[in-house]
This record gives C-alpha cells, sequence and structure tokens, in this order.
C-alpha cells in the first residue's frame, strides 16, 4: 500500500520521479520500481519521504488516514 500513497502524494506536487530519486540517492529506475511495488522501500527511505511530504510513515503505510505528522517529542 505504501507504493501507492508515495506515487499519489508525488503525483499531487507535481513532482517527476528522478527528483524524488535523486533526494534519496538512488537511480529513477530503482523508484520507478518502488512506486509500482516491485522493490520494498526501506525504514530510512520512509522516514525521509514522510519528512519530505510533511507526512507520518504511518500515512504511507496505510495505517492512518491522518496525513498530518505526529507531534515532535520533548
Amino acid at each position: 500500500m505504501a507504493y501507492q500513497k508515495i506515487r499519489d502524494l508525488r503525483e499531487d506536487n507535481d513532482i517527476k520521479q528522478v527528483q524524488i530519486a535523486k533526494l534519496l540517492g538512488i537511480a529513477q529506475n530503482t523508484y520507478s520500481q518502488y512506486e509500482t511495488g516491485l522493490l520494498d522501500f526501506s525504514a530510512k527511505m520512509l522516514i525521509q519521504l514522510a519528512d519530505f511530504y510533511g507526512t507520518s510513515v504511518d500515512y504511507l503505510l496505510g495505517r492512518t488516514n491522518q496525513k498530518e505528522p505526529y507531534p515532535p517529542k520533548k
């Protein structure tokens, strides 16, 4: 499910796969495989994407429908 949410967020923000791939330090074709579900995202990549989109990893994984990130720990 993460791959669909990540694709939707990228498209909603008019960002190209090559731009996200560069952010993650991977090739565009590798990122494409993540978006199609052929490869699984690592925890590190999910955290980077959640930070980039201003959401939570739980949202990306489909564990919640709340897009807003959790409040920071004190």
